[in-house]
């Protein structure tokens, strides 16, 4: 049998349990969020994945037609618009080893919704057993979206694996969770700048 002081500690915990939920919801769903929002004075704005959020002008001398910075090491793909209004982080998957790494500026050529796929031919040297090609679907290793770099062979593009972003794992191109490279896809334009670091 529990007396009135006990049941009043449990009643207290429960209620200032239930209160830091509800405080600290808005703080959790901002954190979910890739949207920017300029921080508090004094406090680093981190999302769910703590990836540091950038500025822009350390890396292009413009926003011109927007701009997209791949960080390989920290593998997070940055985006801003045109004027700097719209601000995205995204981690990503990026390449396997270094020889598949490709640094520098490019730019997007081509925007492909439901792309199709056919590997490189060093991927089939490297992987003979691969098919030569796959269509748009389930089953495309480009995901649901794909952004053609004016490198030859190079992408940002979507995955089916979700389990590979946040690691080395592709054969040179930047991956996104599909839902993420569909939102990229809307915001970018040919002619948006691209640089790899």
């Amino acid at each position: 049998m529990t007396d009135n002081k006990t049941r009043g500690v449990n009643r207290r915990f429960f209620l200032s349990g239930t209160a830091a939920t509800v405080l600290a919801a808005p703080a959790i769903a901002q954190q979910n969020s890739t949207e920017y929002r300029a921080p508090v004075q004094g406090q680093t704005r981190r999302n769910a994945s703590s990836f540091r959020t950038l500025d822009w002008r350390p890396y292009f001398e413009n926003t011109t037609n927007g701009a997209i910075l791949c960080d390989i090491s920290s593998r997070a793909l940055h985006y801003w618009n045109d004027d700097a209004s719209v601000y995205k982080l995204y981690p990503t998957s990026v390449p396997q080893t270094d020889d598949l790494t490709r640094k520098g500026r490019t730019e997007v050529i081509r925007k492909v919704e439901g792309p199709s796929w056919a590997p490189t031919p060093a991927m089939k040297e490297r992987n003979p057993e691969w098919p030569d090609f796959i269509g748009p679907g389930p089953d495309n290793p480009l995901g649901t979206h794909a952004l053609y770099l004016s490198w030859q062979f190079y992408r940002i593009h979507g995955t089916q694996d979700t389990r590979k972003i946040g690691r080395r794992s592709s054969n040179g191109c930047i991956g996104l969770y599909n839902e993420h490279i569909q939102e990229l896809y809307a915001l970018t334009t040919t002619g948006t700048q691209v640089l790899l670091i």
